[in-house]
């Protein structure tokens, strides 16, 4: 197989991150330092390494849902010293990789997974995975402004696809809007809401794909059941 896609399977990273890894130097096979994409790899005679250390495949693949907190960055580390999400999975018996990311302002439902193969597929725009969220934004949205999001709308230089944009309610002074995308562009609900003249005051993510936060409490987390998985893997 290809190296980029050993790499994936055995929770390293994400295809694309590790395609990254390789082309930085990271990866040696037998060895020797390979940087060129595409090398292929027998998994059972070669000796693939990541900074030293050996890689391999994951027998036991892991698969949760957390709720994340306002405050914490999707990363496994911060240059500024903010909490992260992978700060509450330091003593997790696998090494875990969070499917995509979620604002350091924004809370909600999160993936976590050590399947770098699923975890690739469920980011790759073509596959067009429904994210739900449910936002809070200033002012009182009016029907065509939902319209023009549910249209698209040019943020970026870019025209977004169509979103399925629904009004909740309007309370004193903002509207709480549930809004599902297939995209996952940096900012995005933000930035649509910007884009009619609206600030969003909370956004929080309560759903991905087939999976929902439920009551899954602020800060914790739980194992996805077989059917969950099975409905990921279907997609």
């Amino acid at each position: 197989m290809r190296l980029q896609k050993y790499l994936a399977i055995s929770g390293v990273a994400s295809r694309r991150a590790s395609e990254k890894m390789i082309s930085e130097g990271h990866v040696t096979v037998n060895g020797k330092k390979v940087t060129q994409m595409g090398i292929q790899v027998d998994e059972n005679t070669d000796r693939i390494a990541v900074d030293g250390k050996l890689v391999h495949p994951e027998a036991e693949k892991h698969y949760l849902a957390y709720n994340k907190p306002i405050g914490e960055v999707t990363t496994s580390s911060d240059p500024e010293g903010r909490d992260t999400v992978m700060d509450k999975f330091r003593d997790y018996p696998v090494r875990l990789y969070p499917v995509g990311r979620l604002d350091y302002d924004s809370e909600g439902l999160l993936l976590l997974t050590n399947d770098g193969e699923m975890m690739q597929h469920l980011l790759h725009p073509s596959h067009e995975v429904p994210k739900k969220y449910l936002a809070k934004v200033s002012n009182k949205v009016s029907e065509e402004e939902l319209r023009r999001l549910r249209e698209g709308i040019m943020i970026d230089d870019h025209l977004t696809s169509p979103a399925d944009v629904r009004l909740v309610r309007y309370e004193a002074f903002d509207s709480v809007v549930l809004v599902t995308i297939h995209e996952g562009r940096n900012r995005q609900v933000r930035k649509m809401f910007e884009a009619i003249g609206h600030q969003v005051v909370m956004l929080k993510r309560i759903g991905f794909g087939p999976i929902s936060l439920e009551d899954l409490p602020r800060g914790t987390w739980r194992r996805l059941t077989g059917r969950e998985i099975n409905m990921l893997k279907e997609l």
